[in-house]
């Protein structure tokens, strides 16, 4: 049952005996889902007490929302595999309260095999880690909040409704709250949720968004300051076949509007024999697609996955962890600039960032020897990192390789005379207390694979030099085949493609790295030396550079940087496309069709000679007039810009105010504001008079600001703190419904 109806407002109505609790969700998306799971779970707490649930979703795409719509374009795809993504709550999540039967709480893998089986439509015949279409992460979410969403109207004295609207403000009416619809249709709560997902910007509200529309509006270039969704903003009408569009993003957004304009459009990719994939145009698609980014750099592809979706395998840390970061706060950190506060600041890149490199290195040469150099490794490296920690500061983000790359030359020094035949293995152990035969396989093992470890295990049994049945071999990995290679460089990470001066040097030399890294991420996350250090310190480690950052843990002008440097960083080397969709991205710019000519830097304007909208690549001199522009990425939650006037009117109103880094001294002129709702622990938004604003939950992007990396799909078996925090939220509505019996 579905309706949309108000009820009459009655300023009596709270003291009704008998009314029901009123509970209002806006935004209808993944978060829905997992909010109705939680509340049709646990409604046996419900007691005698009525409660009436209305959920707002202005797409009318309950439980998915307009970023996994069920209805989009099939040239999207998530980029996480199909078994780390669920729906439900497990038994890994503390204090979940009753959990449904296993057969009720399928991971997006198992509910796609069960839908296979009854419609054998390919989209859904997935291997546990293959990347799903995000349509059909859509369809899924659909139907499993249905499913909750119908197991919570059985119930008796529980009802929900679904209004596919679009929510603008919410009024203050006594006791109550009143959710205004853009229609101007009132509805009445005692509660509210808000789990609006993402926005955009408007143009008009934001500087940038202004000079990019004057320099369009001036050149006679169409503007999409936001793509989605892809098949009503970049249709024929926007995008014609003769048009050169300017993609500005060469994210996950990116990726997204390249593909519907290509692929989308009717082009195919082919497989050729020893030739990876190529490209038919279709002829509907546009001209030319200028892709463009400050970094000039894609999305990293995401490696293969040999990580246990449990999180059991996840990469623990040995130098960037918890109780480091405690440590430096204590002896390096400095005060908070007002006295509400007693934590000490970090700055990041003085303090946090060595760590992270540090951790990246160990772990890509553990990767690239095994685990008893690991060992080797920190040992080494021990001594100079307790300095650090004890506040040591010998400067710059690689401050602490100097130990770990000296112990792997030490590596290097005793294992090279053996693979050469210089030197007998047993004299080279007696001379080092870790075992040197385990150090060389471990990395012919990673370098050429297997059957090449096996012929070298033979070779040192025999007592023969190993080096003769690797000589002519290539790593089917794109590794270095000496042994003194594959170094780690952290300039290398950050910028993996040299300079070029020009458009063609840049696009072979951006082809060149984007072959490579495809051939690391099939390696996985496990074996691949450059993927391991990036998947588990940025990805498995988010969390503890998360406790660094977070709650104003590194200062006002440390966390500016770190957004505007660190963020973008990360969403490259571990939040990037599977490799089968950078596969696709490859083929388009080998076809020609995609232009990445314009490297690093690329910036768009109005050029007055031509009185054309151009972008301009300054370090490889590309020029490409442009007739469509888009603003093909994700732009973070700020209400001062946001295109959708809810948190405008929220804070005009006073129910909700920024999140505040305030600046040294205390001085107002420092103080960063990155757009976030400043809220209590309970993800109550505080109003501008201070006071707490307890009848408003804010869950999502609105709570970026203060916090980070908080937008993701639930993940089973990993007590995922997306579900953490709806559980915060649903201790607090169940007592302010006994509350107010």
């Amino acid at each position: 049952m579905t309706t949309n109806y108000a009820e009459p407002l009655n300023p009596a109505h709270p003291a009704t005996p008998g009314r029901p609790y009123r509970l209002a969700l806006v935004g209808g998306g993944p978060r829905a889902t997992y909010v109705v799971e939680r509340l049709s779970a646990t409604i046996g707490r419900l007691g005698g007490r009525g409660l009436e649930v209305r959920v707002f979703e202005r797409t009318g795409e309950f439980g998915a929302g307009q970023a996994h719509s069920p209805g989009q374009t099939r040239t999207s795809y998530l980029n996480r595999i199909g078994c780390q993504v669920s729906f439900a709550a497990d038994e890994t999540v503390t204090g979940a309260g009753p959990l449904r039967p296993r057969e009720e709480r399928p991971t997006l893998h198992e509910w796609c095999r069960r839908r296979y089986a009854e419609t054998a439509h390919p989209d859904f015949d997935l291997r546990p880690d293959d990347w799903p279409r995000r349509y059909v992460h859509g369809l899924a979410l659909s139907d499993m909040f249905r499913a909750f969403a119908d197991d919570l109207r059985r119930y008796p004295g529980a009802g929900l409704h679904l209004h596919d609207a679009d929510v603008v403000d919410i009024e203050p009416s006594g006791s109550e709250l009143r959710i205004v619809t853009a229609d101007g249709t009132r509805y009445p709560a005692d509660e509210v949720l808000l789990l609006t997902g993402h926005s955009y910007h408007d143009p008009r509200l934001s500087r940038e968004g202004r000079r990019l529309a004057g320099a369009t509006a001036r050149g006679g270039a169409t503007h999409v300051p936001h793509p989605y969704p892809l098949n009503e903003m970049l249709g024929p009408d926007t995008v014609g076949p003769a048009d050169v569009v300017g993609c500005a993003g060469k994210g996950l957004t990116a990726i997204d509007t390249i593909l519907h304009l290509t692929e989308g459009r009717g082009g195919s990719f082919h497989e050729e024999p020893g030739g990876g994939l190529v490209y038919r145009a279709s002829g509907a698609e546009p001209a030319a697609i200028v892709a463009f980014s400050g970094s000039g750099l894609f999305t990293f592809a995401r490696p293969d996955n040999h990580k246990p979706s449990n999180g059991s395998g996840d990469h623990p840390g040995t130098f960037l962890t918890r109780e480091a970061v405690d440590l430096l706060r204590a002896n390096c950190g400095q005060p908070y600039p007002t006295p509400d506060r007693t934590r000490r600041q970090l700055d990041f890149d003085r303090d946090v960032l060595p760590l992270v490199v540090a951790e990246m290195a160990h772990l890509h040469y553990g990767t690239l020897f095994g685990p008893s150099a690991a060992l080797l490794l920190a040992q080494r490296a021990m001594p100079s990192y307790l300095a650090f920690l004890a506040g040591a500061r010998p400067g710059g983000e690689d401050c602490l390789l100097p130990a770990l790359e000296a112990a792997v030359d030490d590596v290097v020094r005793t294992v090279l005379p053996v693979l050469r035949g210089e030197q007998a293995l047993f004299d080279a152990q007696k001379k080092v207390v870790w075992p040197v035969r385990d150090v060389l396989l471990h990395w012919v093992r990673t370098v050429y694979g297997p059957s090449a470890q096996y012929e070298v295990r033979r070779c040192l049994d025999r007592s023969l030099p190993p080096a003769g049945v690797l000589d002519g071999r290539d790593s089917a990995w794109s590794l270095d085949t000496a042994l003194h290679g594959n170094r780690f460089d952290w300039r290398a990470v950050v910028r993996p493609v040299g300079p070029a001066g020009t458009p063609a040097e840049y696009r072979a030399r951006l082809l060149e790295f984007m072959l490579r890294d495809q051939d690391w991420a099939r390696q996985g996350n496990l074996c691949n030396p450059h993927k391991a250090a990036s998947d588990g310190v940025w990805r498995d480690l988010r969390s503890v550079i998360s406790y660094a950052v977070d709650e104003a843990g590194v200062t006002a002008a440390s966390q500016r940087a770190f957004l505007r440097r660190h963020t973008g960083l990360h969403n490259r080397l571990a939040n990037g496309a599977a490799p089968e969709v950078m596969a696709k991205i490859i083929a388009l710019v080998e076809h020609g069709l995609l232009d990445v000519g314009t490297g690093p830097d690329a910036r768009v304007g109005y050029e007055e000679t031509s009185g054309r909208t151009v972008v301009v690549g300054p370090h490889t001199g590309a020029r490409r007039a442009l007739d469509v522009l888009v603003e093909a990425r994700m732009h973070p939650f700020d209400p001062r810009a946001d295109a959708r006037p809810l948190y405008r009117n929220l804070r005009d109103r006073g129910l909700v105010r920024l999140w505040r880094n305030h600046g040294a001294d205390g001085a107002r002129a420092a103080d960063f504001e990155p757009g976030g709702l400043d809220l209590t622990a309970q993800f109550h938004p505080l109003r501008t008079d201070g006071g707490v604003e307890s009848r408003i939950t804010v869950l999502g992007a609105p709570a970026e600001g203060a916090r980070s990396f908080l937008l993701s799909a639930l993940r089973p078996d990993a007590d995922h703190y997306v579900m953490r925090d709806i559980l915060v939220w649903l201790d607090g509505f169940w007592a302010s419904l006994v509350r107010s019996r």
